[in-house]
């Protein structure tokens, strides 16, 4: 789409305003809704992440407490 817009010598603000810009408006919504997915994603594999790393601790912390035999 960047190329497109430089080719029309449109303004950004101009270009990738939906309101604006018709012809392009349907890839403008898709854009934007992938972006929020990828956001939404990311944010859940932090959050798995997390969750992972504190399980690893705490395994580690229970194995650690455990007396040798």
């Amino acid at each position: 789409m960047e190329a497109a817009r430089q080719a029309a010598g449109e303004a950004i603000g101009v270009f990738y305003d939906h309101r604006q810009n018709a012809e392009h408006a349907a890839d403008l919504h898709r854009s934007h809704r992938l972006r929020e997915e990828i956001a939404s994603l990311m944010q859940h594999a932090e959050a798995l992440g997390r969750a992972a790393s504190g399980a690893d601790e705490h395994d580690r912390s229970a194995a650690e407490a455990k007396p040798e035999e």
